[in-house]
């Protein structure tokens, strides 16, 4: 039976977890899951402008999924990353797309420079108190501030499951996240001050994965890099073993509902 792991000092750990992807940044590009195209429509649908021909900036970039997609939709994107691991796998996979480092809560971008500015998966690494004000100091007038996260569809049974004894080896609540906004980021989280006027959107879909894929992104995940390979390698075998059971094929369907934050620059 695996056994709850003990939370570490609140700071600390979430420096730690901050730090943990870039010695896992291969790993993270090959298993994360993307975002559907939906989501760059609703984005869109809620924006005065379109993301083609725009002005973007993609923070917290880490190994370019969603700068990728900003590129594809035609967006003139800049990607900033401040993991040096992250950012090096960025410009392997990605050697055509701009890339610099920095965080979001001391933007290395002009002022009013910027039609979009984007976080995926990435804003609740940043200090809203720092992060919003260089929001609003590098977007243009109707400039528009987008985050997203990707979460568990936990309606889904199988997911719920999972979920729980996730957290239940991690040492959490149930009602905490893996990451710190990993059931989203209502937007008085997001902007604790009340600066932005966010509107929210749920945008469900899925993916079809191996067995061996899923368990990698589980994995990939910072609560787990922290404990490192052996302090997990336990739970991965037992849920192996119980995923078997209720996929035989060893093909599962991912569904993920993504947590989506808009607000225009006035």
């Amino acid at each position: 039976m695996t056994t709850s792991r003990p939370h570490p000092h609140a700071h600390s750990f979430h420096t730690a977890r901050a730090h943990s992807f870039n010695n896992a940044a291969a790993q993270y590009a090959a298993n994360r899951p993307s975002y559907p195209p939906t989501l760059f429509d609703t984005i869109e649908a809620l924006s005065p402008h379109p993301l083609h021909g725009s002005r973007t900036v993609d923070v917290g970039a880490g190994t370019g999924i969603s700068t990728t997609l900003l590129h594809t939709r035609g967006a003139h994107v800049l990607a900033v990353e401040p993991g040096a691991g992250m950012a090096a796998q960025f410009r392997r996979t990605h050697p055509h797309l701009p890339l610099v480092r920095g965080d979001g809560n001391a933007l290395p971008i002009a002022t009013a420079s910027t039609d979009f500015l984007t976080y995926a998966q990435s804003w609740h690494w940043t200090d809203p108190s720092r992060s919003v004000p260089e929001a609003l100091r590098v977007l243009r007038p109707g400039g528009v501030l987008a985050l997203w996260w990707n979460t568990d569809a936990v309606d889904i049974p199988w997911i719920a499951d999972a979920t729980t004894r996730i957290h239940r080896f991690l040492g959490v609540d149930h009602d905490t996240p893996i990451e710190k906004s990993g059931s989203g980021a209502p937007a008085a989280l997001a902007d604790t001050a009340g600066h932005l006027d966010f509107t929210r959107r749920p945008i469900r879909w899925s993916r079809t994965v191996s067995l061996d894929t899923h368990l990698a992104n589980i994995a990939s995940h910072s609560g787990f890099l922290v404990l490192g390979e052996d302090a997990t390698a336990e739970f991965l075998t037992e849920e192996r073993a119980h995923l078997r059971r209720l996929f035989p094929t060893e093909t599962i369907e991912e569904t993920y509902d993504v947590d989506l934050l808009v607000a225009i620059r006035p």
